[in-house]
């Protein structure tokens, strides 16, 4: 398809829009806690709509609609999962973290929290942390710019490499300026864009198509397999999509919309805002996939994950279309900017801070983080070069990782008060390790042609998270337990979050 002159400039005018907010969110950013929370003011709609558009990537345009176009209803099970770790997320987390990241010494990053909680002088926990967040983000930030870069490719026959180096550079000018502040703005606009987009494609399809009834008739005549929410369900299937939701407790980029809100009592308000957002924003995506496989009965898709790509092109009139693929690079800036800004905290707070320069000035602080954007994206860029990731494997891949090395030690730390910086390592290591390993040992070798040359050394499929989440768990219970109990302090100021929760 040639570029249509009409869905370019309302692909700019967006981006121009994006840009103005990061320009605004610059003069407000005055030293590195600005940079990287905001100065802990966001308001109950931004911090809704800023975690859940940071949460749902390009995989909420791409990758999901594409895995429901290609396997049918069978893969709601996902979208389940995660709406139910979502909203304990909200409802168990939120507040207790929001109330003890400031109590414990106004810490203004997770590597931060996990330091001061414990108050580890070593330095361990703040160090191990970071690097969990650099490697894992390493790939959740490809996966995005993978997205960005099919999406110019497919819409204006950009080629992949420059298409990545074109969608990075976009967001790295308003990320790099502006930061938190810019990525939560930039991030409430582009939730509206997003759901609005989610909405109104299923919507014209269905019409399109004549009607719900006749739409799942003809999915129906197909293959009533792609119906069926159980079809080619596995015990180990649905308990793995269903465990996409435990990842939500350990998600940086998520969990520090928490540490930015600007009271407590924002926070069964956003919760609200959030998950309807979240569900909404869930069944339109489903619905897109689902129903493209009606509409495109008679001439399938090369690339299921460009079901939303094509809707927006055959469906809409070329305004229409730029807002609608707008919304696609919307998941991704919102994701990306986020993940590059946990990234540039972690180096500038926990490796430059922390350890090489205790005195720096907070210009030189903000600068620093700045910098550091830079070289991540362009690590992330060039790990996007392999054009044939699938974008849903590269997510699933990092949320896992984080799940498992964060959630259990963030709920524990939350929630007893026994548990030591000992047993808070041991849960971060080893969940993260975890999903390494059992990725590397679940995953056959393949050939040129895709041909299993190996079999996998686990003979079963089940995700990582499950069996990373768990045991990160009992390492935590374990080592805590059979270490020194953690020093009077850290019992007090346990009790002081636990008293301050009372009375918010």
């Amino acid at each position: 398809m040639d570029i249509n002159p009409q869905t370019l400039t309302a692909i700019i005018i967006y981006l121009i829009g994006m840009l103005v907010i990061g320009i605004l969110a610059a003069r407000m950013t005055k030293n590195l806690t600005d940079y990287v929370l905001g100065g802990r003011r966001l308001g109950a709609g931004v911090a809704a709509l800023s975690a859940g558009s940071s949460d749902m990537s390009s995989w909420l345009m791409l990758g999901l609609p594409g895995a429901l176009y290609a396997g049918g209803m069978g893969e709601i099970w996902l979208a389940v999962g995660l709406s139910i770790g979502a909203y304990l997320n909200w409802q168990f987390i939120a507040k207790p973290f929001r109330v003890y990241t400031e109590v414990s010494k106004d810490s203004i990053t997770v590597p931060d929290y996990f330091e001061n909680r414990f108050r580890d002088h070593s330095k361990l926990l703040r160090v191990i942390s970071a690097v969990v967040i650099l490697v894992f983000f390493t790939f959740y930030t490809s996966a995005s710019l993978v997205g960005g870069a099919i999406l110019l490719e497919s819409s204006f026959k950009m080629d992949y490499e420059l298409a990545l180096w074109v969608g990075a550079g976009v967001i790295l000018s308003y990320t790099f300026f502006g930061g938190f502040l810019a990525a939560s703005w930039t991030d409430f606009v582009q939730g509206i864009l997003m759901f609005l987009a989610l909405i109104i494609i299923p919507i014209v399809t269905i019409f399109e198509l004549g009607g719900w009834g006749e739409t799942v008739n003809k999915i129906g005549a197909i293959d009533p397999a792609y119906l069926d929410v159980m079809s080619g369900a596995t015990t180990l299937g649905i308990i793995s999509l269903l465990a996409w939701g435990l990842g939500y407790f350990g998600q940086p980029h998520i969990i520090v919309r928490f540490m930015g809100i600007k009271s407590t009592k924002e926070i069964p308000k956003a919760r609200f805002i959030g998950m309807t957002w979240m569900v909404l924003s869930l069944f339109g995506a489903i619905f897109i996939g689902f129903t493209g496989i009606a509409y495109f009965a008679d001439t399938p898709l090369d690339n299921a994950e460009t079901v939303f790509i094509v809707f927006s092109q055959v469906l809409f009139n070329p305004w229409v279309a730029g807002f609608l693929l707008a919304a696609i690079l919307a998941a991704i800036m919102s994701t990306v900017d986020s993940q590059l800004l946990v990234s540039s905290s972690a180096l500038t707070q926990d490796f430059y801070k922390a350890i090489f320069k205790k005195n720096a000035s907070p210009k030189e602080e903000m600068w620093v983080g700045r910098i550091a954007v830079l070289v991540i994206a362009v690590v992330a860029i060039f790990l996007g070069y392999d054009r044939d990731s699938k974008i849903l494997d590269l997510v699933g891949y990092a949320w896992a990782g984080f799940g498992a090395a964060f959630g259990p030690v963030i709920i524990l730390s939350l929630f007893w008060k026994r548990m030591n910086r000992w047993g808070a390592l041991a849960g971060m290591i080893v969940g993260a390790v975890t999903v390494v390993v059992w990725s590397i040992l679940s995953t056959p070798k393949l050939n040129e042609a895709g041909e299993v040359i190996k079999e996998a050394v686990i003979p079963f499929s089940l995700y990582e998270i499950v069996p990373g989440f768990l045991l990160a768990l009992i390492s935590i219970i374990v080592v805590s337990l059979v270490t020194k109990a953690p020093s009077q302090e850290i019992q007090d100021e346990f009790d002081d979050v636990k008293e301050k929760l009372k009375n918010a």
